[in-house]
């Protein structure tokens, strides 16, 4: 009898598993939902060629929109996203400074976002650009870019949502890892990055990360953050540090905080899972099988339909930053197994 109770009990367990784990959507559903998204961005590009978030950022909006159009595997050349790509491409080139940064510190108080997410676009686009011209005044901008985002850096060796000079030194965990990834992308394109800037952004994310494996939100303190810990783990994959000993503890703090169990009981979801899908891709297999299923199953099934000239359109409002942000961090994800973006390649 007491086995037949085990039994019971066993298979009730996995139906209530079952019934908690999302079906995995058609290919042809993600492809649909894919495709009316990007349609649904290039509708709100400004002809000016940038997007922004309620009037505001439009140096990292139009970076992580870039990024979402590219990963589809358009390219300034190429592809049915080609145009918008190269608008966006002249929007940021017009707004590098003499300085080296990307963006306008008198309209955007938190340019650091800007700088990283337009120097990560960049880099990428840089490998297809075919105009020899445009390459060179590419090569300037972001070598100009990876200058001032070394003289940007904290004392503690992580960046603010200004420069250092400008915030007093304070720093914060997600403007730290868009400086990593930018660095990464510009290395990864051939521009010199010294490696002093990144063994300190190294330093910075282990004095960070708290006996349980979380990373506080600054180096003065803060609390544990699972975005800012997601994204500190694809920093130091972005940084070559693969088997780095503080990973496996923030691994597991990872998936304590954002398995799909916890799909809606924080803040910033999408944001963690822009860079918890990185990670996760890298870690290919059964890891991103599992891990893809429930996501993608959450973010077709969220996605809000809205006319878009081309037709049928996507797009996610979830969140206080809006809805081109969201829309443009969930069509990253979404398109992670195209591997058109070389910083994500496994």
């Amino acid at each position: 009898m007491r086995a037949l109770e085990r039994i019971l009990a066993s298979t009730a367990l996995l139906l209530a598993c079952c019934a908690l784990a999302p079906a995995a959507p058609a290919d042809t559903e993600i492809d649909r939902v894919i495709e009316g998204g990007l349609d649904w961005l290039v509708s709100k590009q400004h002809p000016l060629g940038y997007w922004n978030a309620q009037g505001r950022y439009p140096a990292a909006m139009t970076g992580l929109a870039g990024m979402a159009l590219l990963a589809e595997g358009s390219t300034p050349n190429h592809g049915k996203h080609a145009e918008s790509i190269r608008r966006a491409v002249d929007y940021l080139v017009s707004q590098a400074r003499p300085n080296g940064l990307i963006g306008d510190p008198l309209r955007d108080d938190r340019y650091t976002y800007g700088h990283g997410f337009g120097m990560l676009f960049l880099s990428q686009v840089l490998g297809e650009e075919e105009d020899a011209e445009r390459r060179e005044e590419l090569l300037r901008v972001l070598g100009n870019a990876v200058t001032f985002t070394g003289q940007a850096q904290t004392a503690a060796g992580g960046w603010g949502y200004v420069s250092a000079k400008d915030g007093n030194g304070f720093d914060e965990g997600s403007t730290t890892i868009t400086q990593v990834q930018g660095l990464r992308g510009c290395r990864n394109a051939g521009i010199a990055v010294p490696k002093e800037i990144i063994d300190k952004a190294v330093r910075y994310i282990h004095k960070c990360t708290l006996a349980d494996g979380g990373v506080q939100y600054s180096s003065k303190g803060g609390g544990g953050r699972p975005a800012i810990t997601a994204a500190a783990v694809a920093a130091l994959y972005n940084a070559g540090e693969y088997d780095d000993q503080f990973v496996p503890r923030m691994q597991a703090y990872c998936r304590q905080h954002l398995g799909p169990q916890n799909q809606n009981n924080y803040g910033h979801w999408h944001y963690a899972h822009f860079y918890y899908a990185q990670v996760q891709f890298r870690e290919g297999g059964d890891t991103w099988d599992n891990y893809s299923r429930s996501t993608y199953a959450k973010l077709v099934t969220e996605a809000a339909e809205e006319p878009t000239p081309a037709g049928r359109g996507y797009m996610w409002n979830q969140g206080y930053i809006g809805a081109v942000y969201t829309t443009a961090l969930n069509l990253v994800i979404l398109q992670l197994d195209k591997n058109c973006l070389p910083i994500f390649e496994r």
